[in-house]
């Protein structure tokens, strides 16, 4: 299942930007193994003195953005598991802001961040490899939009690549 297979109906009109930002060249499975090796690969290559940066007042720093990352995925792949199962509840949206203010990953150490992302995203890995095709396929309602299984896989790699584009224009 590649991102070329999502249609339209598939994901809200907002996240058509994340969507476009996943490698069309790869399986789901394949792009979300990658995409975490790219991660810390390009985050251990930002100068140490980078990851407490704000590049203007009441923004994320480099490791807050990180935590962002993780508890996103965390409810991206929550999502995916409650519609895979046929679960058919509408899902509230998240207040990142919120979250990001009650999280403090600027205080964490970037070992302790990137140790977590990885062990995150292989049992993600895992999960979306589990699901049959017809629970790739399932649709459900989060955040007041129709969104798929498989959607969901793929905006956990795009949300990624989104921030490291941010990283690059505003914090490098």
């Amino acid at each position: 299942m590649k991102i070329t297979d999502i249609q339209t109906d598939e994901y809200a009109p907002y996240q058509e930007s994340y969507i476009k930002l996943v490698d069309p060249a790869y399986t789901l499975t394949e792009e979300l193994e990658i995409s975490v090796h790219n991660l810390i690969h390009f985050v251990r290559e930002i100068p140490m003195d980078k990851y407490d940066y704000r590049y203007a007042e009441g923004k994320w720093t480099i490791k807050d953005i990180l935590q962002h990352l993780i508890d996103s995925e965390r409810i991206f792949a929550y999502r995916a598991l409650r519609f895979s199962r046929g679960d058919e509840t509408i899902l509230p949206g998240f207040d990142e802001n919120l979250y990001a203010d009650n999280a403090e990953g600027s205080k964490r150490s970037i070992n302790d961040l990137l140790t977590e992302i990885s062990a995150l995203r292989h049992a993600n890995i895992m999960m979306f490899k589990s699901f049959p095709v017809n629970a790739m396929l399932r649709k459900g309602v989060a955040s007041g939009y129709t969104v798929s299984v498989r959607a969901f896989g793929f905006l956990i790699i795009g949300h990624q690549n989104h921030h490291i584009n941010v990283f690059k224009e505003r914090y490098l």
